[in-house]
């Protein structure tokens, strides 16, 4: 936070890039600053009105995924329809019964998009396979590898590859056709831009690596400033154990991620998985985890205390800590059940001793900050926010506002839904999830706990175990039924199992499949094989001769990891449940993964579509807010501040010019102007009349004004206010006119401390 003199009151500063009509969402408080007469406040906060967007899909391409591709398939549709060909609604904001089919074309008279439409769109879609992080003999083929690169593979088994834009791996969505060669223009249809998606989405497959990287999938492909190529085990001059060096850098992957990430886009990740990530780190002795050998054990301590300095693993220096029994078979033997080969990913610290997978704190950074550490320590620029292409014109304008990481994972959607009876309400915003009940907890406590504080989760089933559990779902308010009961007692995961080998967890939520014979000829079933553990397991129904070989449901595992970077990424997160209320009435609109999809153009809706303010501001008695608005451009020397809704800035606003001017995201503004607040006639107009082109005493009407429910009329409040900001958030800044703020602009709000 910079600060300096100023010969006004004192200001907060608020910063935001406003390329197209309206900006986005404050993610902060507008607060007085001590002392008031001395100090101003810059913050650097989202680039409003959008024009190109970037949206990469990770995709669990594991076992048991093909029922959710395919639900995702059917949803993701409505993403793109949302996103890229915005409704036309009227002014008492309902869409218009004749929606043009390109959203360039005009909208009816008397309507108008709810927002500018995205006239540039890169698409694409990774897979979570990232091998075995140099063990040998495990998920060594290219199926289990995909190494984050964009995947185009029209079928799991290879083959025919989807058509992509200039063979660069993603779509380009182009209905300007300015793009050269042109992208595509049609939405629906064969060969169209929906249809190539649906069939990279099946593309994915499930023969991927079962240590699913969701997260380093993503961070590599968007973030690592220099993936490496491949890894090495390299066996030192001392000692037996080889550690794993990383080789080279993956060229094709920085060059695929240049293609796609454009520097002032909005960047919006959508992840679909079923089981917690397991991003084991790269390199050094990490590689142990994921091989087949057994592992070494854990000091007793750490079945109790894992946290406990004196939990390492029983080949590590004791130290100062006492002897241990446990350490004197320092190996988990080749049939140990506390060793299963599927769960090296589980519990890691409690069970080894030490941890081996990528810390939290790795993705939130990566997502969120603008310089971050490489692999060898240093502090380097983040490319996520970096200009990785200086020759196309285009200048890094991205801020965290612009970045949004969105989650199907395994979590009831009972937890995570407004109406844990009806989830045609939609999803809680991350928000909304941190909001306190009457007994000062939360949702985020009830899905998640604490992890760093070893504080497990409220709802029974968000713990990760074995062994069967017990207790009560605290917002379902339905006991965890035992493996031995009848039917599919508890609504969410229908009950516990018996796990004979050890080998698997519990499931957090189940849902109901179209019946699957597992043995039949053909069939991909990964449970339900008439084996001992399936005879408790609510996946199955039983055959006409009563054994459990028919899969009747799919399942998920508590998504912990990937829920704790949503949760501490605040408003930049999207929680969904990979587990859907229902996938029988298509027309509902609870159905598969819309509650999902409809989450998450919502809240990219809010970004693209208005300047939603934290808090409210005080008028003064004509009306007026005590904030400043400047436009900041690049005009190379040709900068006009005498047009319509423009005014040269005043001497006394020269300081928050050059605080602006000092923005570390600076492309080189060279010309700022401010945008005039209405006042009077145009200011009752902006106030009270929804129209997007005003009149007052028969002039138009250019600038901004400031609209509450206390001060703007019903429809406008409806249009600029409850329809694009957060119910806590019932605030906004209303540009009308050529106020608007232009094209690949950069608008600075300042607003007098109270």
């Amino acid at each position: 936070m910079n600060r300096s003199r100023t010969s006004r009151a004192a200001l907060s500063l608020f910063v935001s890039i406003l390329p197209l009509p309206l900006s986005g969402c404050l993610d902060r408080p507008i607060e007085p600053v001590e002392p008031r007469t001395t100090s101003t406040v810059v913050e650097r906060l989202a680039q409003s009105s959008i024009e190109r967007m970037d949206v990469l899909l990770v995709v669990d391409d594991s076992r048991s995924m093909g029922d959710k591709q395919r639900i995702l398939a059917e949803a993701v549709p409505r993403l793109v329809e949302g996103l890229l060909r915005p409704p036309c609604l009227d002014d008492e904001g309902q869409p218009a019964s004749n929606q043009p089919p390109s959203p360039l074309d005009e909208c009816p008279v008397g309507t108008a998009r709810e927002f500018a439409p995205i006239v540039d769109a890169h698409v694409g879609i990774i897979t979570t396979s990232l091998g075995a992080h140099g063990a040998p003999g495990q998920c060594g083929d290219l199926q289990d590898d995909r190494r984050a690169h964009l995947s185009t593979q029209e079928s799991p088994e290879g083959g025919a590859s989807v058509p992509t834009w200039k063979e660069k791996g993603f779509l380009a969505w182009d209905p300007g056709q300015k793009l050269s060669p042109a992208g595509d223009d049609t939405l629906e249809g064969e060969g169209g831009f929906n249809d190539k998606l649906g069939r990279l989405l099946q593309g994915a497959g499930q023969d991927g690596c079962g240590y699913e990287s969701q997260l380093e999938s993503f961070y590599r492909f968007l973030v690592d400033p220099a993936p490496f190529d491949h890894l090495e085990l390299v066996t030192p001059a001392t000692g037996t154990l080889a550690k794993a060096e990383a080789r080279g850098v993956d060229k094709e992957l920085i060059r695929q991620r240049a293609d796609f990430l454009r520097p002032d886009s909005l960047v919006a990740i959508l992840m679909l998985t079923d089981e917690n990530d397991c991003s084991i780190k790269d390199g050094g002795y990490n590689w142990v985890v994921a091989s087949p050998a057994p592992m070494w054990r854990a000091r007793a301590v750490c079945a109790t205390d894992p946290n406990d300095p004196c939990c390492k693993p029983c080949l590590a220096d004791a130290s100062e800590c006492p002897a241990d029994p446990t350490c004197e078979e320092p190996y988990y033997a080749e049939s140990d059940t506390a060793d299963p080969i599927d769960l090296r990913c589980f519990e890691q610290k409690r069970r080894f001793g030490a941890d081996f997978l990528q810390p939290i704190s790795r993705y939130v950074a990566g997502l969120r900050d603008r310089e971050i550490a490489n692999a060898d320590g240093q502090i380097v620029p983040n490319p996520l926010y970096a200009d990785l292409d200086p020759s196309d014109g285009l200048f890094a304008s991205r801020t965290e506002g612009d970045v949004f990481f969105a989650g199907i994972v395994g979590v009831p959607w009972q937890d995570v839904a407004r109406n844990p009876a009806d989830l045609a309400e939609g999803f809680r915003t991350t928000a909304e999830l941190s909001e306190k009940d009457a007994d000062g907890l939360t949702r985020w406590d009830v899905v998640l706990g604490e992890p760093k504080s070893l504080v497990l989760p409220l709802d029974p089933l968000m713990r990760e175990s074995v062994a069967p559990r017990s207790g009560l779902s605290p917002i379902v308010g339905v006991p965890l039924a035992p493996p031995d009961a009848p039917g599919l007692d508890n609504p969410v995961n229908g009950h516990e199992r018996l796990i004979g080998n050890q080998g698997d967890l519990q499931y957090t939520c189940i849902f109901p499949i179209p019946a699957v014979d597992c043995l039949a000829e053909g069939a991909e079933c990964s449970v339900c094989n008439g084996t001992l553990d399936d005879e408790t397991n609510p996946l199955c129904d039983r055959d006409a001769s009563g054994k459990p070989t028919i899969q009747a449901r799919a399942k998920a595992y508590p998504g912990l990891r990937q829920l704790e970077v949503l949760r501490d990424l605040g408003p930049q997160g999207i929680v969904a449940s990979v587990c859907p209320a229902q996938t029988t009435t298509k027309a509902a609109p609870d159905y598969g993964y819309d509650p999902a999809i409809a989450a998450i153009v919502d809240r990219l809706k809010k970004r693209l579509g208005g300047q939603c303010l934290p808090r409210p501001l005080a008028s003064d008695g004509d009306g007026q807010v005590a904030c400043l608005i400047l436009e900041a451009s690049r005009a190379e020397g040709a900068c006009d501040c005498g047009q319509l809704g423009r005014e040269p800035v005043s001497s006394d606003h020269l300081a928050a010019v050059s605080l602006a001017a000092s923005d570390p995201s600076n492309p080189g503004w060279d010309c700022f102007c401010e945008i005039p607040q209405l006042h009077g006639d145009a200011l009752s107009a902006c106030r009270t009349d929804p129209s997007r082109t005003l009149e007052s005493s028969g002039e138009a009407v250019n600038g901004w004004c400031y609209v509450d429910e206390h001060t703007a009329s019903a429809a406008v409040y409806d249009r600029n206010v409850a329809q694009l900001c957060d119910a806590n958030e019932p605030q906004a800044v209303r540009f009308v006119g050529t106020g608007e703020p232009k094209t690949g602009a950069v608008a600075f709000i300042t607003c007098a401390g109270e």
